[in-house]
Formats: structure tokens, sequence, C-alpha cells
């Protein structure tokens, strides 16, 4: 039998090769490898309503979406989701032709850039940001661009966007902002001045916007979801995603969507054709049930986060941790410098045997490592009695 040969050159490709695996497997294997509590990947721990499930169940045993549904995705769920953005936003798109659907918001972000961005293009993404952002920008053969969200303390405790240095960062090469609002990690929600100045700065230098929106339905207290597609001149130039895990806790559907101008759609679905084709078929028509939910569902949906919230966040600053309380999204993130630590990976390495919980080191989400060292995230989307369990356990960090 002849062995096989290994090559002289890398197997992974170089754009890819500084990612290696995700942080959210390492440290999911390692909740289970030490039985810690997992608030480290954000999937809730619950299922979502019981009758989107249903819907679900209906729509396998009637034979919808057994088959191959439409690239584009079913008509029922395109038009829930236009229906949706008329409706929360005043927002009008052609269901046929403005309206994308993918395997979930991860794929819409990977087809917007494969779709829109070429070899050498800037992409200005705000940062820290979700790791596959960088991934994918890299995959598109862009250069990513990262803009630093800064802790500030006037009126408490959150990050903000330095407009100026986002105006600096944007050049003659670049092609697109990438913007998350509400925004994982940090829990900041983009205010209508910081969105003003971002749609003013993409019309003045006509750049395209991706807006990864997954958490619109999660912000907390005075903050409010401002889609940026809303704003004068953004319509026609932005890419919208939007997600039904976050908003519905199914997130193993993996079902999500796009909405934008036509020839924004075209481009995307040109790419996803080629990713997925199509996904999560049955799963469309329960989800196109889910949008139409009364606004007591997304009232109530919000209300469960924020007392979860509150009631993390309270456990984290008694256990000494300095907490920025998110205005949105379901995750918390902590300065770990209050108990004398610097390293969020070794932090985090060590969490589960120090204390039984598991969280993830923020600096996976910066290209400036050493900006997000010692900052530490935790997810709030767990039922009551497991982040009460987890409040406890940290608790002997300030023993």
């Amino acid at each position: 039998m002849t062995g096989m040969t290994s090559s002289a050159r890398p197997l992974l490709n170089r754009r890819l090769a500084e990612f290696g695996t995700t942080i959210f497997a390492e440290m999911s294997a390692l909740a289970l490898q030490t039985g810690s509590i997992n608030l480290g990947q954000g999937f809730p721990d619950t299922d979502g309503p019981e009758e989107v499930r249903e819907a679900a169940v209906r729509a396998l045993r009637d034979g919808r979406g057994n088959q191959y549904p439409p690239g584009p995705g079913v008509p029922e769920l395109r038009t829930a989701v236009a229906a949706h953005q008329e409706r929360r936003y005043g927002l009008a798109y052609d269901p046929d032709s403005e309206v994308l659907v993918t395997a979930g918001a991860t794929e819409a972000i990977a087809a917007a850039l494969l779709a829109l961005v070429e070899p050498g293009d800037e992409v200005v993404a705000l940062e820290p940001y979700y790791d596959s952002y960088a991934a994918c920008i890299a995959m598109a053969g862009g250069t990513r661009v990262p803009v630093t969200l800064r802790p500030h303390f006037d009126g408490g405790a959150r990050f903000r966007l330095d407009l100026d240095e986002l105006r600096a960062a944007v050049t003659d090469r670049t092609r697109l902002l990438l913007i998350n609002t509400p925004h994982n990690p940090t829990g900041t929600v983009l205010t209508r001045e910081e969105l003003t100045a971002i749609a003013e700065l993409a019309v003045e230098r006509d750049l395209l916007v991706v807006t990864d929106e997954v958490y619109e339905h999660l912000v907390f207290d005075e903050a409010e979801h401002l889609p940026l597609a809303t704003f004068p001149g953004m319509r026609e130039r932005t890419v919208s995603i939007g997600s039904a895990g976050k908003t519905f806790s199914f997130t193993g559907w993996k079902v999500g969507w796009i909405t934008a101008a036509p020839g924004l759609v075209s481009a995307v679905r040109s790419a996803k054709q080629f990713l997925t084709y199509v996904s999560s078929g049955p799963f469309q028509y329960a989800v196109a049930e889910a949008l139409a939910l009364p606004d007591t569902y997304f009232e109530a949906f919000r209300e469960d986060m924020r007392v979860k919230r509150d009631l993390l966040s309270a456990g984290l600053t008694e256990a000494g941790f300095k907490v920025f309380r998110p205005s949105g999204t379901y995750f918390i993130t902590t300065d770990i410098r209050p108990l004398g630590e610097t390293d969020g990976f070794a932090f985090c390495r060590a969490l589960p045997q120090r204390a039984g919980v598991v969280a993830i080191p923020n600096a996976v989400f910066y290209d400036h490592k050493d900006t997000g060292a010692p900052y530490v995230r935790f997810a709030f989307c767990k039922r009551t009695g497991v982040l009460e369990e987890a409040a406890s356990r940290l608790k002997t960090l300030a023993a």
C-alpha cells in the first residue's frame, strides 16, 4: 500500500491560517469536560415559543420544505420578513426582489462579503467584532480595518464609537462598512447621532454598508434599535441582516435573511447559491409564522432578558468584576483587572476549574489583542436557575 505523501506547502490556505478552531468550540468542549456552566457560547438553554415549534412540525408533516426550497427562500417567509420590516421600521421591501433567506446570519455575512468585496478592498469593521467577520473578509480577499469601540464611564460604563476615528479609517480603498448594532460582544446600541454620522460618511464616500442587526429585538432601558437603512441615502447602499435564531431562540434552525435593494440582493444571491444553495426548508415556514407573532411576544422576550441581564450583572459585580451593563444583545462584557487579572485567555481557561463557569475572552474579537486582553464576555440567555447558580459559583473569586 502506498503511503500518502505530505505536501511541502501548508494544507490550509494562508487567508485562513490565522484563524484555526474557533474559541467557541474550545470553550464549549472545556465546559463539557469540566461539567461547568457554559456562559460562553451564545445559545439559549430553552426552546422558543411552542406554537413556532409546532409550525415546523406541521410543515414537516405536510411535506412543505422537505425537498429543496426556492433559492431566494420560501415566499411565505420572504413576505413575512418584508411585513416585519415595514411594521417595525417603516421600511418597504419587495419580497420577490429585495429579500433573501440565508442559512443563518453567518451565511448572510459570508455571502455579502464574498459578493461585494474584491481582493484588495478595505472593509472597516467595529472592533471588537464577531469572529466570522474577520474570516469572511479574509476569504473575500479583502483587508480588514478595525475601528475600536472604547470604554467610557460618563453616565455608566459603556463602549462607544469614536466618529473621528471612523472617518480617519476610510481611504480611497475602502469598499464597505461592516456595522453591528446591537453590538456583540460589548452590548452597545449605536445612537441616532452615531448612525447619522455613519450614514453621512457612507453617502459622502460612496460606500456600501452591511449591517448585522440580529439582536434587533433585544434592546433595554432607553436604548432604541434604529436600522441604518432608514437614514437618508442608505436604503440603496445597505444590506441589512436579520436572524430567527436570536429572536425566537431556535439557533439550531439556522434561518437568517437579508433585506436590500434589488441589485444588492442579486449580488449576494450570486454568492449564496454556491455556499449552501438552500437550507432549513420546513423551518422557513415556521419562522414566517413566528415573525407574525403579536408585539406582546417581543415585549415579553425583551423583558425576560432584561431581568436576566440584571441578575447576572449583579452577580458579576459582587464577584469583583467591572461590569459594562449592556444596552442590547444577551452578552455582558466585564473587565477582569479589579480581580488582579490581565490576561483574558488565561483567565477563561482557568475559570472552569476555579469556579465551574465558562466564559469567552474578548481578545478573540480584536485585531489589537492587547486592547481586548482584560475583557471577558458572559452570556445571560440561560434559565434563571442556571444564572443564579453561576453567580453563586463566581462569588468564590471574590473570597
